[in-house]
C-alpha cells in the first residue's frame, strides 16, 4: 500500500485526515507529540483522538516525534521511503498569544519543523505530494486596512470594493503586523512555495479561515467556535477581545477541508497558494456566533468584553475560494456555519454525557 504521512495527526485537521486517506486505502502514519497539551493545557489535550486513531484505523502508526529534531524526522522519512505518496503537515503552534511568550518554540514547530519535512520529502519522497496547512494570518493586519463598515452586528466591507466575495491570494503578506506566530507562518508558507518552485516538488499551500469541527480541542486561544459553544453549553464565562464582538470570520468544517486536500492529491499542481475557508457560504460574526450558540443549545452564553482586540488580529476575513473552485471543480460545501455548529453542539453535549 501507499503511505499518507500526516504531521499534527491527533488535532483536528490532522485527524480528519487520517480518516479520510485510510478510508480511501492507505496505511498512514502518523507524527504529533502532543504538543498542544503544553501550549493549552491539559484540557487541550489530544491524547483521547490519538487514542481513537490506533483503535479504529487497522493500518495506522504513530509516532510521537518532535518536527523540530531534524534527525528523527529524518530517519523516519528514510525508513518509509519512496511508499510516501503524500505528506500533509497539518502540525503547528497556533495562537497568537502563545507565539509571544516562546517565539524560539513557534518559530522552531512552524518554520523549521516545516523545513525538516520538507527536505526530509526532497531526500527520501521526491514525487510524494505536500500539502501544507498555512494560515490566513500570512497577510497580517493587511484586511483591516479594506474599507470596512460598521453594521448592526459585523463589519462588512464596501459592497463597491473587488474582495466583497472574499479575499484572494493577490493580498500582499508584506508590510503589515502579523503577530510572531503569523510570521512563523509565513516563513513556513514561503519554504513551502519555495520547494515546489525551485526543486519542482508537488506542493500546495491552504491558507484557511477558520477551521473547525467537533473533533476540535478548543481553548480560549485557539479554536474560537469549539470552545464558544462549550462555554455556552456548561455556562462558562466567554470572553470577546475588541472590535465590539462584531469582528467577522469564515468558518470551514475539517470534512470540507480534508475533501479539497484529497482533491488536490488526485491532480496535484506545483506550487499552488490557495485560500480556503467557509467564504460567503460559511462566516459569522462573534455577535452572530453567541447568537447562533444560544439559539442551538437553548441557553444564555455568560460573556464579558474586553476593549483590547489581539494583535494582529483581523477586523473582518472571508476567504475568496474561487481560484482552488476553478481548479477543482468537483469541490462541493457539505457544511455551513449552523450546521458545523450543530455538530460541535451535539458532540459537546455527548462528551458531557459520558463524564
Amino acid at each position: 500500500m501507499s503511505i499518507a504521512l500526516v504531521t499534527g495527526s491527533a488535532g483536528l485537521i490532522g485527524s480528519e485526515t487520517c480518516k479520510r486517506f485510510h478510508a480511501e486505502g492507505f496505511d498512514v502514519v502518523g507524527i504529533d507529540n502532543n504538543m498542544r497539551a503544553r501550549f493549552f493545557g491539559e484540557n487541550a489535550s489530544n491524547e483521547g483522538n490519538r487514542k481513537s486513531l490506533e483503535s479504529a484505523l487497522k493500518n495506522y502508526r504513530h509516532h510521537a516525534l518532535d518536527i523540530r529534531d531534524f534527525d528523527a524526522v529524518n530517519a523516519l522519512f528514510q525508513s518509509l521511503g519512496k511508499e510516501i505518496a503524500v505528506v500533509v503537515h497539518t502540525a503547528a503552534q497556533p495562537s497568537h498569544d502563545w507565539a509571544a511568550r516562546e517565539p524560539l518554540t513557534d518559530f522552531g514547530v512552524n518554520a523549521t519543523g516545516t523545513l525538516h519535512l520538507l527536505e526530509a520529502t526532497r531526500l527520501h519522497a521526491p514525487d510524494a505530494v505536500f500539502i501544507f496547512t498555512s494560515t490566513n494570518k500570512v497577510y497580517g493586519d493587511a484586511p483591516n486596512l479594506l474599507p470596512l463598515r460598521e453594521l448592526e452586528t459585523r463589519w462588512e466591507i464596501d459592497p463597491s470594493h473587488p474582495y466583497t466575495i472574499g479575499i484572494d491570494e493577490h493580498l500582499s503578506i508584506d508590510q503589515s503586523k502579523h503577530s510572531l506566530f503569523g510570521a512563523s507562518k509565513v516563513a513556513a508558507d514561503v519554504l513551502v512555495q519555495e520547494y515546489g518552485r525551485y526543486f519542482g516538488m508537488r506542493t500546495a499551500i491552504f491558507r484557511g479561515g477558520c477551521l473547525t469541527g467537533p473533533a476540535h480541542s478548543g481553548t480560549e486561544l485557539h479554536g474560537f467556535l469549539a470552545y464558544l459553544m462549550k462555554c455556552t453549553v456548561i455556562g462558562k464565562e466567554y470572553r470577546v477581545f475588541g472590535y465590539k464582538g462584531k469582528q467577522v470570520r469564515d468558518n470551514i468544517h475539517s470534512v470540507d477541508l480534508i475533501e479539497a486536500f484529497w482533491q488536490f492529491f488526485k491532480k496535484p499542481r506545483v506550487a499552488e497558494v490557495y485560500n480556503i475557508g467557509g467564504s460567503r457560504h460559511s462566516n459569522c460574526s462573534m455577535k452572530e456566533a453567541i447568537a447562533l450558540c444560544e439559539e442551538i443549545s437553548g441557553n444564555k452564553l455568560p460573556h464579558t468584553y474586553v476593549e483590547d482586540n489581539r494583535i494582529g488580529d483581523h477586523i473582518w476575513y472571508v476567504s475568496d475560494v474561487r481560484k482552488f473552485q476553478s481548479h477543482y471543480p468537483e469541490w462541493k460545501y457539505r457544511y455551513d456555519i449552523r450546521g458545523i455548529l450543530q455538530e460541535i453542539h451535539d458532540h459537546t453535549k455527548a462528551e458531557i454525557a459520558k463524564g
